[in-house]
């Protein structure tokens, strides 16, 4: 096991959390838009996001809840490959992940083209399910789980920090897990 973050404890479960509804969308349907301050807005297929270059990256999962889910294997493809098909502007600073539902949070654009931010459908070799966020799943590592959109289905690239579904109701706005910042 890992060195766990100040305020956690590791569980053997992994509880389904979600502010919103399960969306309806067919998953053959689904599709990602990415737009805001990039040169070309594109919108993609899962078909065409499973094509790019895939991942696999390790790290525990972890809730402002207190709990973390040790030694997941996540599968999928670095948000930075996607991004790089758009050409974000130089005045894009932050990247806001949206889902069908309303929810959205958003992170720097450090984060967001960091090693580790993933768009993962898989989890320890199986598909992640769909009440976890399959088909796209935002998964930060070193971030608590309410910046881990679920049903990833929109990127938006912005200016300014526009606050999420949680950050808006008080969360931390860089929810960095070693820093304990729970609450903004």
């Amino acid at each position: 096991m890992s060195k766990i973050p100040p305020g956690q404890r590791y569980i053997d479960s992994w509880p389904v959390r979600t502010a919103e509804e399960f969306p309806s969308l067919a998953v053959d349907e689904w599709t990602l838009e990415v737009s805001g301050l990039v040169q070309e807005r594109k919108v993609f297929t899962l078909d065409e996001i499973w094509a790019f270059p895939q991942v696999e990256i390790e790290g525990d999962f972890h809730c402002v809840e207190t709990w973390s889910v040790p030694n997941n294997r996540w599968k999928g493809v670095r948000v930075k490959e996607i991004l790089d098909r758009v050409s974000p502007l130089k005045e894009a600073r932050f990247a806001v992940f949206h889902s069908p539902g309303g929810y959205s949070s958003e992170v720097d654009m450090v984060c967001a083209r960091d090693e580790g931010s993933l768009l993962a459908w898989e989890r320890n070799g199986e598909p992640i399910p769909f009440e976890h966020g399959y088909p796209l799943r935002l998964i930060i590592p070193g971030r608590y789980a309410y910046k881990s959109v679920k049903w990833v289905c929109k990127i938006e690239l912005v200016d300014e920090d526009i606050r999420g579904y949680w950050e808006a109701r008080g969360y931390h706005p860089v929810a960095d897990v070693w820093k304990n910042e729970r609450y903004g």
